[in-house]
């Protein structure tokens, strides 16, 4: 019996879509093909398999075809970095891709909290790679440094941490700029109906009751995800409680968000955003910090570059041209670092 409002035609196609533009630039047009169309393949069975069977409605439907669509995404972009040869490829991914059939289809018979379904998911995921690779250097397929390196891969991580560091980074410049960052472009969120009235909180948010904090918290976010790249926003918002990403979503589309709120709030908000940032050590010296700035050079032509640093301080130009030219210019590492994911996010 097929299931009412669930067209996993048009889903999977819009999947393979999206993925189509998130690729690594790296990659060459076979290994983004193979990433899309697997993609796509996996989307497409889980659809059709879920809507003839008639189990479930069309949100469980949709989330079980999204969850084998993000994680064949995520899973063959690990397997064409690893090294593993081509041929081992597909096996690899149909295990992955059952595994997360089977998980999800039992987590919501049983009613599952989604996150902690989502948790599950995840760990069966890298296990089910894990033992795939580890089959391989049984049977003497791989050797040991090729089967450490693909187990070591992990696309999704990749991604979670640049988009910590891209807020990170959107943080630190916003609050040391002063003012509420501009969106770049048109936010991709719903669009907000009507006039929405933002406290205000010029004096500190300690002064706000408790609803009304976190409100202008949430407000602050949208305003720095509208700068951000929306694949690495999506990662952020997936560790977000549902109710609260929807907010940040529905902020997000707000016509000319940065004008509703007041500046002096934002950088309250930046400042304690700032404050709760893990302070983690940066093992990173200034030689890889200037490798990681020529690198960009081969993805970004040299006018790109000049008008992404237009905005920017007189020495944060000069540092980062002088790197182009394997030159260190005296800064501090953190900024460096900051400065350099900074670039490498625009890509």
């Amino acid at each position: 019996m097929a299931i009412q409002g669930f067209d996993y035609k048009g889903f999977a196609q819009s999947m393979h879509e999206q993925a189509q533009q998130l690729v690594p630039p790296n990659f060459t047009p076979d290994q983004k093909e193979y990433i899309a169309t697997t993609l796509l393949k996996f989307s497409m069975i889980a659809g059709e398999a879920l809507d003839k069977d008639g189990e479930f409605n069309a949100d469980q439907a949709v989330m079980i075809t999204q969850i084998i669509a993000e994680w064949s995404f995520h899973k063959s972009v690990d397997l064409i970095n690893s090294g593993i040869p081509r041929q081992y490829w597909d096996p690899i991914m149909q295990k992955i891709a059952l595994t997360i059939f089977e998980v999800s289809k039992n987590a919501f018979r049983q009613n599952v909290p989604q996150e902690q379904a989502l948790e599950a998911i995840e760990h069966h995921v890298r296990k089910t790679y894990v033992d795939a690779i580890e089959e391989l250097k049984k049977r003497n397929l791989i050797d040991d440094e090729l089967m450490e390196k693909a187990v070591n891969q992990s696309n999704i991580d990749a991604m979670a941490q640049s988009a910590d560091e891209q807020m990170q980074a959107a943080t630190e410049m916003a609050a040391q700029n002063g003012a509420a960052p501009s969106p770049q472009g048109r936010p991709q969120g719903a669009p907000v109906q009507g006039n929405v009235n933002l406290p205000k909180a010029p004096n500190g948010l300690e002064k706000l009751d408790e609803e009304s904090a976190k409100m202008l918290k949430l407000v602050t976010v949208a305003m720095l995800f509208q700068r951000m790249q929306q694949d690495k926003v999506q990662v952020i918002l997936d560790r977000f409680d549902p109710d609260e990403a929807n907010d940040i979503i529905r902020y997000m589309g707000m016509p000319d968000l940065a004008q509703k709120i007041d500046a002096r709030t934002v950088m309250h908000c930046l400042r304690d955003f700032r404050d709760l940032l893990p302070a983690q050590p940066l093992n990173v010296s200034p030689t890889k910090i200037v490798n990681k700035i020529k690198a960009v050079a081969d993805f970004m032509d040299r006018p790109k570059l000049e008008l992404l640093l237009k905005p920017e301080r007189a020495r944060v130009r000069r540092f980062v041209f002088s790197a182009l030219e394997g030159e260190t210019v005296e800064m501090p590492t953190k900024v460096a670092y900051i400065i350099a994911s900074h670039i490498e996010s625009n890509i």
